[in-house]
């Protein structure tokens, strides 16, 4: 019985999970909850990607959210006050629900943008 409970535990450890990943997805949506569609992803690709990225400035300014499976995880966060874009991953299924987690913020640019209202209002004198 002890070795029938060993061989079981030994087959449980070494054998790969049957189970693929599965991620939320969606490609250019202009809310997070657009993106509750979810694929299952194919064997090499062991991450769920989360792309957020900005364009414009005031009321101009537009989002875009991507989500899909990927086999890799890029690290890009790139902000330059009128457009930016951040990615976020995670390895476990349906991990990338939230759309505000792959939101980096940029503290200088908000600083800069509170300079730049600044001296905007202070020249047109109110």
């Amino acid at each position: 019985m002890k070795t029938s409970l060993l061989v079981l535990l030994v087959v449980a450890l070494c054998t790969e999970s049957a189970f693929s990943l599965t991620c939320f997805t969606c490609k250019d949506a202009t809310s997070n909850i657009h993106c509750l569609s979810t694929t299952t992803c194919a064997d090499h690709e062991k991450y769920c990607l989360t792309s957020y990225s900005t364009t414009g400035y005031g009321t101009d300014q537009k989002q875009s959210i991507t989500k899909k499976c990927s086999a890799f995880c890029p690290t890009l966060d790139l902000n330059i006050g009128i457009a930016g874009i951040a990615t976020s991953c995670c390895e476990t299924s349906l991990c990338n629900i939230s759309g505000a987690s792959s939101v980096k913020t940029s503290y200088t640019m908000i600083g800069l943008g509170v300079l730049a209202s600044l001296a905007c209002i202070l020249r047109l004198g109110f």
